[in-house]
């Protein structure tokens, strides 16, 4: 059995991980674009219209997936880049450059689509809530990190600085989780709780396929930036021109 064991260490190396990763794209890619028109059907065509909120809640189908993501994906970020700074593991570095742009998208989308949820539900655009001011903190660690290593031209000394940052910038994440039972909050609470779904079972059904769609997304895009990063950094080795060619 030992003979056919996948040494997984091997694509630790970028080498390895280019020609693998170029396989997994369409694996993730084409399955999140289904998951994503299902969930979307589901969300604005089958679930039911929302007792207080009528119609307007459906947007949420879209913000919650989306602020999940970049909490979730800040975390991944972070856990990659301090492995890349302390273990000096060049693809982890990658990694992190590659999932900054994707968490700070989806970042972006919580605040608009929470934006445009505030307004029928709060009667304003946007209030300094701590949820929302700690989210658009999060949004501005992902512009920090992505800027910050932009602006130094050695790679690895960028690395290191994103790693810092990234790293300091983790304890946004519970605070934003954590908000709502922290603090007075007009932010509604966790919608999904681990006793019970406080939403009819088509709702949670949009929510969670979308979220799933989501995280296969995400995996296809990091997987093409990360391609595209290891080409930047290694365009001088070897490998790469035969593995272009």
């Amino acid at each position: 059995m030992s003979k056919h064991r996948i040494n997984w260490y091997k694509y630790a190396a970028p080498a390895n991980f280019y020609p693998l990763a170029g396989k997994m794209i369409p694996v993730f890619a084409i399955p999140a674009a289904i998951l994503f028109v299902v969930g979307l059907y589901v969300g604005f065509f089958v679930a039911p219209t929302d007792a207080v909120q009528g119609e307007s809640y459906r947007i949420l189908f879209i913000h919650v997936p989306a602020a999940w993501m970049g909490m979730f994906l800040y975390v991944l970020m972070a856990v990659y880049a301090g492995v890349g700074w302390a273990f000096n593991a060049r693809l982890a570095s990658m990694m992190a450059t590659a999932i900054g742009p994707t968490g700070a998208i989806f970042t972006f989308i919580s605040l608009v689509t929470g934006s445009l949820w505030g307004r029928p539900a709060w009667g304003v655009w946007w209030v300094w809530d701590a949820r929302l001011t700690s989210t658009l903190i999060l949004l501005f660690l992902y512009i920090g990190f992505i800027s910050l290593q932009s602006s130094i031209d050695d790679w690895r000394r960028a690395d290191r600085a994103g790693a810092v940052l990234a790293l300091v910038g983790v304890v946004n994440v519970p605070i934003i989780y954590f908000s709502v039972q922290w603090w007075n909050s007009l932010h509604q609470g966790a919608t999904i709780t681990k006793s019970s779904f406080k939403m009819a079972p088509s709702m949670a059904a949009a929510m969670l396929i979308l979220l799933g769609a989501c995280w296969l997304y995400s995996i296809a895009v990091v997987l093409v930036r990360v391609r595209y990063i290891i080409r930047e950094r290694e365009q001088e080795a070897p490998w790469l021109a035969e593995a272009t060619a």
